[in-house]
């Protein structure tokens, strides 16, 4: 399926702009001793002019006939360039941004490009349970790379401490995989799926 620009997207969300849309489809899971079972997914990246994307997804565990069972996961981010801020950018809290994008055209963005020829780029994603990552990495064509740079945790939340995940686009569908750290052990496979678009 050919993926078409959005006319309204602001010029440095286009090295993303392959992410956009309604993703859905399974995966497995699994971590040390937990034993691998499958999930289905739901996967949102939307933009409303701003320059960074929305991100959010929730999981349910299924069966063998991909009946879902009862739900997962929930997650939620805000995923965009990583560059220096200045009073064309809003923040921090509600303070307001200038009327011009801080970045309004191609060549802007182009000077951001890395000496691996990609894009770095941060993601802040949100889990319940007291949980908060803050991700540092690269997109580079349809291809993203993220390591955590720091995870919160509440005085409750179970252990967690660091993380990678990789997304590709592969034959027009989304693929991830995500490593984690946690429960006392070190970094090593907990998920993977495939994502096809939707409609």
């Amino acid at each position: 399926m050919p993926m078409e620009l959005p006319t309204d997207l602001t010029p440095e969300l286009v090295p993303l702009y392959w992410l956009l849309g309604r993703w859905e489809g399974v995966g497995v899971l699994g971590y040390g001793d937990i034993e691998q079972q499958q999930f289905a997914q739901e996967v949102n990246f939307t933009h409303d002019g701003m320059p960074f994307l929305k991100y959010s997804a929730q999981s349910w565990l299924i069966d063998d006939d991909g009946n879902k069972l009862r739900p997962l996961s929930w997650e939620s981010g805000v995923w965009q360039l990583d560059r220096e801020h200045n009073d064309a950018d809003g923040g921090p809290g509600m303070i307001p941004a200038d009327i011009v994008p801080a970045l309004t055209s191609a060549e802007d963005v182009e000077k951001l490009r890395n000496k691996d020829d990609g894009f770095d780029i941060i993601a802040n994603v949100l889990h319940p349970g007291g949980i908060s990552e803050l991700y540092v990495g690269q997109v580079k064509g349809p291809r993203i790379d993220l390591s955590t740079d720091a995870v919160m945790r509440a005085p409750g939340a179970k252990d967690y401490r660091a993380a990678t995940r990789m997304y590709g686009l592969v034959e027009g569908d989304l693929l991830w995989a995500w490593d984690i750290a946690a429960l006392g052990r070190a970094l090593e496979s907990h998920a993977s799926a495939r994502l096809k678009k939707s409609a």
